[in-house]
């Protein structure tokens, strides 16, 4: 399936510190119509997929759209002047919107990705089966399996039909993240699958508010 994607770059005067929801906050309050802009926060796994996400990546602020959020962003980046998160303002220096075409698609080959932000992996339930988990291979097997459920629901929550296989092989580690104040469990590293993911998607919960970003391993990375 091809998609419409449009990423919004925010270059700002200094790095910024503050967590992804208050940019969320702030640019959902900044243009109350556009309701994409505050789509409401996933719980467990998702039944739908946020056209509209929100990153910061080592100090910079992004915006990723999808289809109609594509279109939105594009009409909302020239009136983005500055950031207002919390008692911080940062003046946006410069802007870049990079629009492209996007295939989501199941593939023979398998390719490498990165988390760029800490996933989101577990919920309340699948949480305590993971502590009683002393095997590190029936924990991987876990995530594996819980990676594969993300990748579906977000095909699910774009229309997108999956009826091939996909097979998933991680390298993860462990990271303490913390989300509206109260601690939880990520993950960060880097996984391989049959499925082509366009750069910037997140997978996993909280992915509007930027956890799961993930950026394809091209072999010149390496």
């Amino acid at each position: 399936m091809i998609l419409d994607t449009a990423v919004l770059i925010l270059n700002t005067d200094r790095p910024v510190r503050e967590p992804v929801t208050k940019l969320r906050g702030f640019i959902g309050n900044q243009f109350p119509a556009y309701t994409l802009l505050h789509h409401p926060v996933e719980d467990g796994y998702l039944c739908t997929y946020p056209k509209i996400q929100y990153k910061i990546i080592e100090g910079t602020p992004f915006m990723i759209g999808i289809d109609e959020g594509a279109k939105v962003l594009k009409e909302i980046s020239a009136d983005i002047k500055k950031l207002e998160l919390g008692s911080s303002i940062y003046k946006v220096s410069s802007k870049q919107i990079n629009e492209q075409e996007a295939e989501i698609v199941p593939q023979r080959v398998m390719y490498n990705y990165r988390f760029l932000t800490p996933w989101f992996a577990l919920n309340q339930k699948n949480y305590s089966k993971f502590m009683e988990m002393k095997d590190r291979r029936e924990k991987k097997l876990f995530l594996n399996n819980i990676l594969v459920g993300n990748l579906l629901s977000m095909c699910k929550g774009l229309g997108i039909i999956v009826n091939t296989r996909l097979n998933v092989r991680s390298y993860l580690d462990e990271e303490k993240i913390e989300f509206k104040g109260i601690p939880f469990t990520g993950f960060t590293g880097e996984f391989t699958v049959n499925f082509r993911i366009p750069d910037f998607f997140g997978i996993g919960k909280n992915v509007s508010h930027g956890f799961g970003t993930i950026r394809r391993i091209k072999e010149f990375d390496k």
